[in-house]
């Protein structure tokens, strides 16, 4: 999300983590900042962020 510039300054997002068996964790993290799109040079995504999501066909 900060990749496609989705998150900004004051945004709140839920990060769910399922783990084996019933376990699970949840937390909400608070954006500091606004992220242009493109976000950090160099970042792990900056060259494919654009073919996501993936369209699915639907049969």
């Amino acid at each position: 999300m900060e990749a496609k510039g989705r998150v900004s300054k004051g945004d709140r997002v839920w990060q769910i983590a399922f783990g084996s068996g019933f376990k699970c964790n949840s937390l909400v993290w608070t954006a500091l900042k606004t992220i242009p799109p493109g976000g950090f040079m160099g970042e792990a995504w900056s060259d494919c962020i654009g073919g996501y999501p993936v369209k699915v066909p639907v049969n």
